[in-house]
């Protein structure tokens, strides 16, 4: 797992998450500075009105370019394959040659200690945290929230069979090659892309390993997801299960 002779890119997709964004680099310098890991933290920010990428690069002087990497678009394309995107533009892009990639949320959800341990030990291709396994858990939802999540991903878990307990979650590591080699192969966007990236791994016959996870609801702004997103999960999970 990464060292001194190894990179580890960290991917934070960010859209209106000024407030968010500088605590959030904070604790992910913390944490990677104190276990010694070779890490890039590359911000992706889809055109945010809110002035995050000012916020991003203000971040960039205070702990240098070597460590944050901004990669700004022009308007908000989520995460997944766009059709008027290079290979090298998308949100899987990095800076360098990293060995292993992590995508997590920028508004304080996930925190990442505990992926690089996991991945170590059986040397898994890609590792995702669960809510629902022993140990894992979420704070800060309403009884709505919770029914919808659970409800989302027990119909992934129907119509996809992934092979893993959380399909809807959006914190991962991946080995470098394996996650382009499942963007290579990906069709979805959005909230169905992480689905999708799990699905296709199994098929593929990656390794897949999963570790307890505490998602701690945003402390700043508001929720991405609404009425419009569920609609294009619900959409996108049937084009899924007809394309696997």
């Amino acid at each position: 797992m990464p060292g001194h002779s190894q990179l580890l890119s960290v991917l934070l997709p960010t859209y209106n998450e000024r407030e968010n964004l500088p605590l959030a680099v904070y604790l992910l310098t913390k944490h990677l500075d104190a276990s010694a890991m070779d890490y890039e933290i590359i911000i992706i920010d889809d055109g945010s009105p809110d002035g995050t990428l000012e916020a991003a690069k203000q971040l960039q002087k205070i702990y240098g370019s070597k460590h944050i990497v901004l990669r700004p678009r022009a308007r908000k394309l989520g995460l997944g394959k766009d059709d008027d995107d290079d290979d090298d533009d998308k949100s899987q892009s990095s800076s360098g040659n990293p060995n292993f990639i992590i995508i997590m949320d920028a508004d304080l959800s996930h925190h990442v200690s505990t992926f690089p341990l996991k991945q170590k030990e059986g040397d898994y291709d890609v590792v995702t945290g669960s809510r629902y396994i022993a140990g894992g858990g979420v704070h800060g939802w309403d009884l709505r929230r919770k029914i919808m999540s659970r409800g989302a991903n027990l119909l992934a878990q129907i119509l996809l069979q992934p092979g893993v307990s959380d399909l809807t979650g959006s914190f991962r590591l991946y080995k470098r090659e394996v996650l382009q080699h499942l963007v290579e192969r990906s069709l979805s966007k959005g909230y169905v892309f992480q689905m999708e990236m799990m699905v296709r791994a199994r098929q593929l016959g990656y390794s897949l390993a999963e570790v307890p996870i505490t998602f701690v609801d945003r402390v700043y702004g508001e929720s991405k997801l609404g009425g419009n997103e569920i609609v294009s999960y619900l959409k996108g999970l049937l084009q899924l299960f007809a394309s696997t």
